[in-house]
């Protein structure tokens, strides 16, 4: 059975036992403290600090895990990424006081002081910059420093940028994006690969049905050229005959969550009738 390091709190842990209770692997564990957990009887789960995971998979505590891009390049371990699992997302950034006259990369001068919890990140970034820095490794609220004269710039995590903003800083330049990435140290031929390979299918097949939905309408036939141009699906929308006269048929396709609101009216406007949309729950493509 394999192994994967879950993190234990926020809102990845919610995230991931989310993605793996709709893939069908049901976190079952003894209680809310619980160390370890089954998914769906088909793998072990440990809970562990996100930050820590990079570590359990690369030295093999774990065949796999989920954590942030962001924490795997800071551990600098040998880790493959197998699949972004689109949440958790967020920037890493380069931030200044309001006040100050920094506007960009190329406004600092000397050798600046630069907070983060993220040091590799950070001081590879400004060797590739050419910029000399001084490092000033913190264990959080980085976005402090500057105010408390500890440092002079931050490099530090934000979602939205009101954290920075409510603490008078500025965004001058983007490090990294970061999101959720499901994160193996297991060789290609090493026989367990199987087992992960159908994991990462299973996990894909949610994500892709989130951003889909499938539609039924009953349309002109007359019509169906524009139809078809309204719904590609996948490989073209399905049509089906209608027991009446004829005039109408029917059509399912797969289509995108974010225009489906644009789609049910254009299939209007067609004369569509009986127009029903619903989730998915996996697809495979």
């Amino acid at each position: 059975m394999l192994r994967i390091a879950l993190p234990n709190k926020g809102r990845l842990a919610e995230d991931a036992r989310d993605l793996f209770n709709d893939a069908g692997l049901e976190v079952r564990g003894k209680g809310e403290r619980a160390l370890t957990a089954s998914l769906g009887g088909e793998f072990e789960a440990i809970f562990v600090r996100a930050a820590d995971i990079p570590e359990f998979v690369a030295d093999g505590a774990a065949q796999a895990g989920i954590t942030g891009v962001d924490l795997v390049n800071e551990s600098g371990r040998g880790v493959e990424e197998l699949l972004d699992l689109e949440f958790g997302r967020c920037r890493l950034v380069v931030a200044v006081r309001e006040e100050s006259r920094i506007k960009g990369l190329t406004d600092l001068h000397g050798k600046p002081r630069v907070a983060t919890v993220f040091p590799r990140i950070t001081a590879n970034f400004f060797a590739a910059a050419g910029i000399p820095v001084e490092i000033v490794p913190v264990s959080g609220a980085a976005e402090i420093a500057p105010h408390l004269g500890i440092a002079d710039i931050v490099v530090d995590l934000t979602s939205t940028g009101s954290t920075l903003k409510v603490n008078g800083l500025l965004e001058v330049a983007t490090v990294l994006e970061s999101s959720a990435r499901l994160i193996t140290a297991l060789t290609t031929n090493d026989p367990r690969r199987t087992q992960l390979d159908e994991l990462v299918d299973a996990l894909a097949s949610v994500l892709r049905a989130r951003s889909r939905r499938y539609l039924m309408a009953n349309v002109p036939r007359a019509r169906l050229a524009e139809v078809k141009a309204i719904l590609p699906g996948i490989s073209g929308p399905t049509i089906i005959d209608i027991m009446d006269d004829g005039e109408m048929v029917a059509v399912h396709a797969v289509v995108s969550a974010a225009t489906i609101y644009r789609t049910v009216g254009q299939l209007k406007q067609l004369g569509g009738q009986g127009i029903l949309v619903t989730r998915i729950e996996r697809l495979m493509p």
